[in-house]
């Protein structure tokens, strides 16, 4: 088994050597055994581990979330199904975001529309409803 340093393990991973750290402080990556000069070596199943936090990252799941699919991975008594459930609830997080999104979007279409492209800064609607705005985004 090929052994990496933690600048190999972070240049071949795609991520910063304090990223790995980081990793190792929250539990998603072991702590490494040390070498003989002191140099943090790390196992090729490392590598594995952070291109899976990265590729579940940029499908929209926390840290948190990553931390239980590993365990996940790890137990022999979790199913598909126990992940498929996971990736669903990530699913209808991701769809609510996305409702969030569009409704902040449409406020701010209504805002640019009442905004009259001249005057001053004093008579924007736009300025008007970010002083004002009673907390649900109406003006």
């Amino acid at each position: 088994m090929k052994r990496l340093t933690s600048g190999e393990l972070a240049r071949r991973a795609g991520v910063n050597v304090e990223t790995i750290r980081y990793y190792e402080r929250r539990g998603l990556l072991p702590k490494p055994p040390r070498s003989a000069s002191g140099y943090r070596v790390f196992p090729d199943e490392a590598l594995r581990r952070l291109r899976f936090i990265k590729r579940a990252q940029e499908l929209g799941f926390s840290l948190k979330e990553i931390k239980e699919l590993l365990a996940l991975s790890m137990d022999s008594e979790a199913t598909c199904e126990d992940v498929r459930s996971r990736a669903n609830a990530k699913i209808d997080d991701i769809e609510n975001k996305l409702r969030i999104l569009a409704g902040m979007k449409e406020s701010l279409q209504r805002l640019v529309t009442a905004c009259l492209d001249h005057g001053q800064t004093g008579d924007c609607p736009i300025l008007d409803c970010l002083d004002c705005c009673d907390g649900d985004g109406s003006c």
